[in-house]
This record gives C-alpha cells, sequence and structure tokens, in this order.
C-alpha cells in the first residue's frame, strides 16, 4: 500500500505532465480507457492506481512510465 505522500507525488506528476500534453482529465481518462472521476482522484493523491492504470495512462501521455516515480 502506497503512503499518502506517495501517492501525491505520484498524482503530481500525472497532472504536470498531463497538462504539458494539454489534455484535460476528460481526454486523458478517455486515452488511458480509465473514468475521469479517478483521474482527479489520481492527480489528488486520494487512490493509489494499479500498475496496469499507470502504465496506460503512461502510454496515453506518451511517456516512460518511470517518469512517474522520479521523486519518490
Amino acid at each position: 500500500m502506497l503512503k499518502k505522500k506517495q501517492r501525491e507525488i505520484i498524482g503530481a506528476a500525472i497532472l504536470k505532465y498531463r497538462v504539458k500534453a494539454g489534455f484535460s482529465q476528460e481526454a486523458l481518462a478517455e486515452k488511458a480507457d480509465v473514468h475521469p472521476n479517478y483521474v482527479g482522484r489520481i492527480e489528488r493523491g486520494q487512490c493509489a492506481p494499479t500498475v496496469e492504470i499507470l502504465l496506460r495512462i503512461a502510454d496515453a501521455l506518451e511517456i516512460r512510465p518511470y517518469k512517474i516515480f522520479l521523486k519518490l
């Protein structure tokens, strides 16, 4: 189980790359095939996404998955 701080770091990284890509939460959710509310909860550090979800989000953002974890 991820600690709150770790979830917040992951969420902040996803938010940073989403904004850099010019996606709304809804657009990212559609590309990653997840619910838009789930993207918001991940970005706010409220939940810990599975590895599968993180890989889909990284793919949708066209980044390598390790970039999400750089500050952990």
